[in-house]
């Protein structure tokens, strides 16, 4: 069957859709990596995150025949070398024969079902090579050929299980039992029947199963397994925690806000599973290959057994049957079909342990080709907090002077009156009286018997202070203060640029990013001096989110392929837009998740060249498969032809080059990215 991706790309699947509650995607395939190559096992391919230590346990069964069937091929070889005069006919028959049947017979079966819908598969190529060695007489080639067939395709199960593994145990190993605190105790209670606005108790040490808000007063987690990060994130009462963060300091109690399968974590274990079904174009370009290549071999085959015959002397079948059967087996596509979905796979696991979600493997493919990075501003390349810049004060005792102002900013619920107070949090030693709010200019009141004003220059001026007139350039927003009816100093607030933005835009360049651009709702003037401090090519301020859009729309134009990095909600029309769409910080964030092709659990901008490096390497190691298989297939191919290659070199070519592309594949999972 075939659908659409978000994007427009065709998914092309065997298997019955699975639904996704993304918004995005309305039917896609449910993981099933490799799913067009010469699986044994399909519930093992298939498996979901709940069935994979089912699955690990079924394939390590299907160890012991094929352990069987190497010693009796390994005997068999032995016995034939000491040409044992026992060792002839039905007996040497009967030996190869059991050892082929352990190992061959799902083949066989999997051939036979498969006749209907595909009759050019690998099943059947492998069947009837290896039908065709044992008619010849060459009994050992022939076992050995399904054999190792079969032992590639424990490597391809491994390999995935251990890529699947890895993701799981990194992510989800919440616990399956809670502390329920009811109005009779602490009751220990199942993590699923756990309801919304329930109260569960965490201590110190244990990792939350489930999304809450937290109640105690404060508390510090280890939020790894989520965003990547190892350093500690304290909670203050009422934030909100994650399934899967680690309790730190104390025992704390949350109010459930999610179920334990709505939760964020829940929702990231579905995204990283899904994903392996969204093929990139390198994957849907191998399938259609393959799906043309192999009947083609498998016609040449056919006319190097019998043509032959009208222009040989001393035509002998067997021989020009026996070069067919190199040619059949060399046919098998198994490197390509196996490798490469297994090296997207690998990537999207990748990613995940560097708090980044692939919603897809064809996003992977997409983060090769940006060219034009756009970006917001505030909670992408700025912390989306207010904090004090700059503090001038022409008063002698400067610290009184902001304790002062602090003082008398706590009266109000302003966030610029917040980020003042906070500042001086450490030195705030005050009381503030008779303080009172003139509408749209600021406070005024009491500190010390000492009369204060602080607010913008409107306030000044209504009280007739006289100011330096030059701060009115001052690019952030300013406070101005004045003590006894004369002008004392300022302080600025600005958003606070993240401390790796520089980094961000520094590696993206490295990356071959050619523009770099950030729009912004935020005053033109705060815009362009963030853009300069951070070198940016373009940036645009006082957009509405119908701007950003019309940017974006222009850069697309231009015939560039972009991505647009916001939160998630108000940029949700431009993430949509965009050709790779990414949600900045959207952990926590259903709109985030639903919304973005991929997303960065983090708040680090760095992370967005992260994903583009990662991106880059999966494609380097996928086209280090495709090179090796093709050319290591055509020269068997051509030697084959010619009579100098035998069947054991047909093997490598098929099932060794495919266990080389397995080992490069999993070299993925131990590489290191920007």
């Amino acid at each position: 069957m075939k659908s659409e991706d978000s994007k427009g790309n065709e998914i092309e699947n065997d298997f019955k859709p699975l639904e996704i509650t993304s918004s995005r995607t309305a039917e896609a395939p449910g993981p099933n990596v490799g799913a067009e190559c010469c699986s044994l096992d399909g519930r093992t391919k298939q498996a979901g995150a709940e069935e994979h230590e089912e699955a690990g346990e079924e394939a390590k069964s299907s160890y012991v025949p094929t352990a069987i069937s190497l010693s009796l091929l390994l005997a068999g070889i032995l016995l034939d070398y000491l040409d044992t005069p026992w060792f002839t006919g039905y007996v040497r028959l009967i030996v190869y024969g059991i050892a082929y049947v352990l190992v061959g017979w799902r083949v066989v079966w999997h051939a036979i079902k498969s006749i209907r819908s595909s009759f050019f598969n690998e099943f059947f190529l492998m069947s009837i090579a290896t039908m065709g060695a044992f008619y010849i007489g060459q009994f050992a080639e022939g076992v050995a050929v399904m054999l190792f067939y079969v032992i590639g395709e424990h490597f391809q199960e491994a390999a995935v299980l251990r890529s699947r593994r890895s993701i799981k145990a990194l992510i989800d190993n919440r616990p399956d039992e809670v502390r329920l605190v009811t109005e009779n105790g602490i009751a220990s209670v199942k993590a699923k029947t756990v309801q919304v606005g329930d109260v569960v108790q965490v201590k110190a040490g244990e990792k939350v199963a489930l999304d809450g808000e937290l109640l105690t007063d404060r508390s510090s987690f280890n939020t790894a397994a989520l965003t990547g990060e190892s350093k500690p994130d304290t909670k203050m009462k009422g934030e909100t925690v994650l399934a899967g963060m680690i309790n730190l300091d104390r025992v704390i109690e949350l109010r459930v806000t999610s179920g334990y399968e709505n939760s964020a974590l829940s929702k990231i274990l579905q995204l990283v599973e899904e994903a392996g079904s969204r093929k990139a174009k390198t994957q849907q370009l191998i399938t259609r290959l393959a799906k043309v290549y192999t009947p083609v071999v498998f016609f040449l085959a056919v006319s190097l057994t019998f043509i032959p015959y009208f222009f040989v002397e001393g035509y002998d079948f067997n021989q020009w049957l026996y070069r067919a059967l190199v040619f059949l087996v060399i046919s098998c596509p198994c490197a390509l079909v196996i490798s490469i979905p297994l090296g997207y796979f690998g990537g999207i696991g990748a990613a995940s342990r560097n708090g980044i979600l692939f919603k897809g493997a064809n996003f992977l493919d997409l983060m090769t080709q940006v060219d034009t990075v756009v970006m917001d501003k505030t909670g992408t390349l700025t912390e989306g907090v207010f904090q004090v810049q700059r503090v001038e004060a022409l008063l002698e005792d400067k610290t009184w002077f902001l304790s002062a102002v602090a003082a008398i900013e706590r009266a109000s619920t302003h966030p610029i009156a917040k980020a003042i107070a906070a500042e001086a949090a450490s030195s705030l030693r005050h009381t503030a009286r008779k303080v009172e709010e003139i509408s749209g200019h600021g406070l005024k009141g009491e500190v010390d018997g000492r009369q204060l004003l602080v607010g913008n220059g409107k306030l000044l001026e209504k009280y007739g202070v006289l100011y330096d007139p030059s701060v009115k350039d001052i690019v952030e927003t300013i406070v101005l203060v004045a003590v006894d009816g004369s002008y004392a100093g300022y302080i600025t607030i600005a958003d606070k640029i993240k401390e790796d933005a520089p980094l961000a835009v520094k590696k993206m360049r490295e990356l071959g990013v050619k523009r770099l651009v950030m729009l912004s709702g935020d005053k033109d003037t705060i815009v362009q001096q963030v853009a300069g401090e951070l070198q940016l090519d373009q940036a645009y301020g006082g957009l509405l989110p119908q701007d950003k859009v019309s940017h974006v729309e222009e850069l697309k134009a231009e015939g560039r392929t972009v991505a647009f990095v916001g939160d998630g909600i108000n940029d949700a029309p431009v993430i949509t837009l965009a050709d790779v769409g990414m949600a900045m910080g959207g952990l926590g964030s259903d709109a985030a998740i639903e919304t973005a092709d991929v997303v960065i659990q983090t708040d680090n901008p760095a992370r967005i060249a992260t994903a583009i490096d990662i991106g880059k390497k999966i494609k380097q190691v996928v086209w280090q498969n495709i090179t090796m298989a093709f050319a290591v297939k055509a020269i068997v191919l051509i030697l084959g032809a010619g009579g100098l290659a035998t069947l054991w070199e047909a093997v490598f070519a098929d099932v060794g080059v495919a266990f080389l592309a397995i080992l490069n594949a999993v070299r993925i999972q131990r590489m290191k990215f920007k």
